[in-house]
């Protein structure tokens, strides 16, 4: 048992998620599993079928960083009432990278960073992209969007967010396909719908099909009348909550018309 909470402690210490499952009522009370995000895992349930679905449902927690009661036969078996079994997730905080050192990028870090995300700026011009101009992020790096993709876009799952707000070419057309190479559960761009139509254009052109296109939020945020950075921040961050608790929200993305018409 002590083995199982060095692996524990060892992987929450390095912020790697892992999560562990107890039998909490049942035959085998008190039994322990510990389960890795790449379904590795160590300990018991008490027989090799409970382990195997167990395994399968606990990495669906992890992924959606959730924790939660399940109900099981005593093999593992779907729809029975035989064992109750505690999946307790210890997934690092989620990650929002932010492209574009630009006004409206303070406000969207203060935000998230109230959610809960750890939050990177990335912009390629040093004299923009400063700790001293976004003093909440957790990380500040200058770099084109695309080559920070790069490095990181493997570890991006469903509870992340990659905001594009550059609306320039050269920089969101990389950044986007980039992101749309990865995992991540959330991919927004700024701009006008003048500039989503073009940055469309320019996306197919590069290779992005339509079911990609369909992915993006562009223009980013919800229909809510937003014109100041902080209301634009708070405007992303609930179509963000929105998309990954499944709710209809009125998103820019698929409104008509001026997104800053009058009130």
């Amino acid at each position: 048992m002590a083995d199982l909470f060095d692996v524990l402690s060892t992987a929450i210490k390095n912020e790697e998620p892992i999560a562990l499952a107890t039998i909490v009522r049942g035959e085998g009370s008190g039994a322990k599993l510990v389960v890795l995000a790449n379904g590795s895992s160590q300990g018991t349930l008490g027989n090799e079928s409970l382990d195997r679905v167990v395994i399968r449902d606990t990495i669906g927690e992890l992924a959606a960083g959730t924790s939660g009661l399940r109900h099981y036969g005593r093999n593992g078996e779907a729809r029975q009432d035989e064992l109750d079994i505690f999946i307790e997730s210890y997934a690092p905080p989620p990650q929002m990278l932010i492209f574009g050192a630009v006004d409206f990028t303070a406000s969207l870090c203060r935000v998230a960073k109230v959610l809960g995300y750890r939050v990177t700026v990335c912009d390629a011009r040093p004299v923009f992209a400063t700790h001293q101009r976004f003093p909440a992020a957790d990380e500040v790096v200058v770099d084109w969007p695309h080559r920070l993709l790069d490095k990181v876009g493997a570890g991006l799952g469903p509870r992340d967010a990659v905001c594009v707000l550059t609306h320039d070419p050269k920089f969101d057309v990389p950044a986007v396909l980039a992101a749309l190479k990865t995992k991540v559960g959330y991919l927004g761009a700024m701009g006008s719908r003048r500039t989503t139509i073009d940055r469309n254009q320019r996306l197919l052109d590069e290779g992005a099909s339509q079911e990609d296109l369909d992915r993006m939020m562009a223009p980013i945020g919800l229909d809510l009348g937003a014109r100041t950075p902080e209301e634009t921040a708070i405007s992303i961050c609930a179509e963000i909550i929105a998309l990954r608790s499944g709710r209809v929200a009125p998103s820019l993305r698929d409104a008509d018309g001026d997104i800053h018409r009058p009130g």
